[in-house]
């Protein structure tokens, strides 16, 4: 159950220099992979497929929550942030669309939402929740989390150095410090679900049913054993403490594909297709199963 409260927004949002092209870089924090639509969504089908512990799906849930409220205060922003925007009638004459584009603002807001802001990223793109993670495993989730909020942070501190306004940097000051805080909660979370001790994710399936020869084997690709950069991940004890790191380099060892004859219904052409007076490898089996059947009878 979801409530609202329409008379206040959850920090303070000013403008004091309203600013159309602000209000277009604004909309990546909206609509864009790194936006809030996004991390809003994420958090919330994360929580409502949670299953386990009641606990990380209220975490989930207070979160998602928080984030809904968060697209409200930008969206508030870039309305804020268009106002004066070369749209007035007296400047129609001069074809306010060019004016708007020539300026470096947002076209869709001149052309579609009156000067509001849009679930699109500041190219215009809308929103399709391909970057909403939501995987049912705990700990690969908490993952995606501090991901999502780091390169979100990293937005919210390119958009703070894109502006001189006092409001917007103050409002900015806010949503960068709770990016800082969802990044250490979601680390505090996927940490007591076991952290590394708990890697790889999943942790139910038996190691000994994996090729251990390659579980914590770096390959090398380099041409003619062409030299690499060492790091921790090329020597050394595993992260998860369960092997050691090692590097060799990368050897085909599953042979040349053989896709077989083309199948005859399918748009191909003839030279493509298996020679018909050869025995398909069907035909071969089952030419074999019944001399070996007449064999034993």
């Amino acid at each position: 159950m979801f409530y609202h409260d329409g008379g206040t927004l959850q920090y303070h949002v000013r403008v004091d220099n309203p600013d159309p092209v602000f209000a277009k870089a604004l909309q990546q924090a909206i609509g864009g992979i790194q936006g809030e639509i996004r991390v809003a969504l994420q958090y919330l089908f994360q929580a409502w497929g949670s299953r386990g512990p009641a606990k990380y799906r209220d975490l989930l849930l207070h979160t998602g929550t928080e984030e809904l409220g968060h697209i409200e205060m930008l969206a508030t922003a870039v309305a804020l942030n268009l106002e004066g925007a070369p749209l007035e009638q007296e400047k129609a004459a001069k074809d306010p669309m060019m004016e708007a584009i020539l300026g470096g603002m947002q076209p869709q807001h001149v052309l579609s939402s009156a000067m509001a802001a849009m679930p699109i990223d500041a190219s215009g793109v809308p929103f399709n929740c391909s970057h909403v993670y939501a995987s049912g495993n705990a700990a690969a989730d908490m993952l995606a989390n501090v991901m999502a909020e780091s390169t979100g942070r990293m937005l919210a501190v390119q958009l703070f150095k894109m502006t001189d306004d006092p409001g917007m940097k103050d409002m900015l000051r806010f949503l960068i410090a709770r990016d800082s805080m969802h990044q250490n909660q979601w680390l505090a979370a996927w940490e007591e679900l076991g952290g590394k001790d708990n890697h790889p994710i999943p942790n139910n399936f038996p190691m000994e049913e994996e090729l251990g020869e390659y579980s914590y084997a770096f390959l090398t690709t380099g041409k003619d054993g062409a030299a690499y950069e060492k790091g921790r991940w090329t020597e050394g004890r595993s992260f998860d403490d369960r092997g050691n790191f090692e590097t060799r380099p990368l050897e085909p060892v599953g042979g040349a594909p053989d896709l077989g004859p083309a199948s005859p219904k399918a748009p191909v052409q003839r030279g493509q297709m298996a020679d018909s007076s050869r025995p398909s490898v069907g035909e071969f089996v089952r030419r074999a199963e019944k001399k070996i059947e007449k064999a034993i009878r």
